[in-house]
């Protein structure tokens, strides 16, 4: 994660320069800078789902290996490129292979805790990944130096000062890979993953009811779509954003993300284990939602720094509440022998939200600069009031009953 928010800062303005040399418009590099991020989550939704079943058949551990191999290849890819089409190869790659890395991860936790506590260790994971990327977007705003003058190139490939902020995140990853290679266990007991031969996994024992396990987590995975759908529009515009309202630089965007990363890592780190199992987690998430919601719309209203960075918190303390409690309400309803599918079918709604909300937003952002924020904001306050009357009529149900 700290490879993921190194690259945070830099990427659209490295998308810029090379859509540029390349003849495009202002308006085609927002709707590039959208659909390379919407390509990397497509490849998620497509693969996530089958990365998940799979480590329920072969172990965790030689998923989480694999992911992270293809986010060090795609990395150093993405800093070799010398064109637009470079860049997506190298998107389309790191998303199939490193959507391995998340779901599993997940998986490997709840594999690891009881239901009781798994609220509080998805709140613990969530808190390595916010931190990962706080890390990662001040060292991402402090490599993407625009004075660093160096230029050398070989037939497709180029190495320049926007190369390094991708080659810094590939060796983070290689030094993470190699670490997980020594000392990462696998944490399905061997009797838990009998057959691991992919092509005979068909067993009724092993075999994930697709359709009926989406249907049971229907709800769970509307929330997430939407909640990652509104986040990413912000993810996705926001560098635009702040470069056209407030000429925010890479470092600047970087400050901002840290922030951002630094609420939800303190957040999840106290407040949601101190939560656990004294609020409902579906009151959580409707107050997440409400929290996001606000921030978001505030955003759009923002007229100094000081309040574009008060309004981020906002939105960050709202997403603080909500992933967590998704994910472990997911891995619960989904079942203790489907926890791997659960968790990559979470992922693929996630992902299916990382698509649409970058691209969605810069079509709104390129018709009108508040736009997406406004938008984003009106569904997150609309899904908190439908997640709280839904919550209290249930509750008044099994009073009843």
């Amino acid at each position: 994660m700290i490879g993921l928010g190194i690259t945070m800062p830099v990427l659209p303005f490295y998308v810029e320069r090379l859509a540029l040399a390349d003849g495009a418009t202002g308006q085609s590099v927002v709707i590039n800078v959208g659909l390379l991020t919407g390509v990397y989550a497509l490849m998620q939704l497509i693969f996530a789902p089958l990365w998940g079943r799979w480590s329920d058949r072969i172990g965790r551990r030689p998923l989480i290996l694999i992911g992270i191999a293809g986010y060090v290849v795609a990395q150093v890819l993405f800093g070799l490129a010398t064109s637009l089409w470079l860049l997506y190869a190298a998107r389309i790659l790191g998303g199939v292979l490193s959507s391995a890395t998340l779901p599993v991860s997940a998986a490997y936790v709840a594999d690891m805790t009881t239901q009781k506590e798994r609220s509080r260790r998805m709140a613990w994971l969530g808190t390595a990944v916010s931190l990962g990327v706080v890390v990662g977007v001040a060292l991402g705003g402090l490599l993407s130096r625009r004075d660093w003058h160096f230029n050398w190139s070989v037939g497709h490939f180029k190495v320049d000062s926007f190369s390094i902020p991708f080659f810094a995140a590939a060796l983070l990853g290689l030094l993470t890979l190699l670490a997980a290679m020594h000392w990462l266990p696998e944490s399905m007991p061997k009797t838990s993953a009998p057959d691991t031969n992919l092509a005979q996994g068909t067993s009724d024992k092993t075999k994930t009811e697709w359709r009926a396990l989406v249907k049971t987590l229907s709800p769970l995975l509307a929330l997430t779509l939407a909640g990652q759908f509104a986040l990413t529009i912000f993810e996705g515009t926001f560098a635009l954003f702040a470069q056209a309202k407030f000429a925010f630089g890479p470092a600047k965007v970087g400050y901002v993300f840290v922030v951002y990363g630094l609420v939800m890592t303190v957040f999840q780190a106290c407040a949601v284990g101190f939560l656990a199992g004294r609020i409902s987690e579906i009151y959580q998430i409707g107050a997440g939602f409400a929290l996001m919601g606000t921030g978001t719309a505030l955003l759009a209203t923002a007229r100094t720094k000081f309040f574009v960075f008060a309004f981020v918190a906002l939105l960050a303390l709202g997403m603080a509440f909500i992933a967590p409690h998704l994910a472990a309400l997911i891995s619960k309803r989904g079942g203790e022998q489907q926890v791997g599918a659960s968790l990559g079918v979470q992922n693929a709604a996630n992902s299916l939200g990382q698509a649409g909300g970058p691209l969605f937003g810069g079509v709104l952002f390129i018709w009108q600069i508040n736009a997406p924020y406004l938008f984003s904001g009106a569904v997150l306050l609309a899904l908190a009031l439908v997640v709280g009357w839904k919550a209290l009529n249930r509750q008044r149900d099994a009073r009843l009953a």
